[in-house]
């Protein structure tokens, strides 16, 4: 009977530790304003996104949002170069695609959200992606790179090329923000 209820027990905290393990929580800052980051990371289909800005002047508000998959790191950078601090955020889904959601601040009194496009929308840049992306910013750029697969869906491994596409933010319509690319290259894999 002991022995059960030490096994019970010893389940139970360990089903407990497994699930705080998962919580993402990150503050990250430029000078004296930045953003907390907080997200439960319980499940893959869903989870809520908390963003809170810090530094910000008094009324910006805190932004909720859910999301498909896992927070799994963010980045602070000033993305559109007016000064002001915007973030990352990456996003690890059930398929272990790697996804960005990205916000930027407005002179410090609220945030907006900046749109990142979806690759399969451009022919060129899409032209043998699967997926597999890895992420990089530097000094507001942003660099994406995955392997470049032939166009026969049958072959399952990627070529010996890896595509890399450089992003910066602009101002889009009606002055929303969007990432856009402005240099690509084919490199042979490392």
């Amino acid at each position: 009977m002991y022995k059960s209820l030490f096994f019970a027990c010893l389940f139970i905290s360990l089903t407990s530790f497994g699930q705080k393990g998962n919580k993402y929580d990150s503050t990250v800052k430029m000078g004296k304003a930045g953003y907390r980051v907080t997200c439960m990371n319980r499940s893959i289909d869903r989870n809520t996104l908390n963003i809170r800005p810090i530094g910000f002047k008094s009324e910006t508000r805190e932004a909720s949002l859910e999301l498909r998959g896992r927070v799994v790191s963010t980045e602070i950078d000033d993305l559109n170069n007016d000064g002001f601090p915007d973030i990352i955020i990456f996003v690890m889904d059930a398929k272990d695609k790697l996804s960005l959601f990205s916000v930027g601040s407005r002179d410090n009194e609220r945030i907006e959200p900046i749109y990142f496009p979806d690759i399969t929308n451009d022919m060129q840049l899409s032209k043998g992606y699967r997926g597999q992306d890895e992420y990089k910013l530097v000094e507001g750029v942003l660099f994406r790179k995955f392997p470049i697969f032939e166009s026969d869906t049958t072959i399952k491994t990627p070529t010996n090329k890896v595509r890399q596409i450089m992003y910066r933010v602009m101002t889009g319509d009606q002055g929303s923000w969007r990432f856009k690319s402005f240099k690509s290259f084919d490199l042979v894999a490392d």
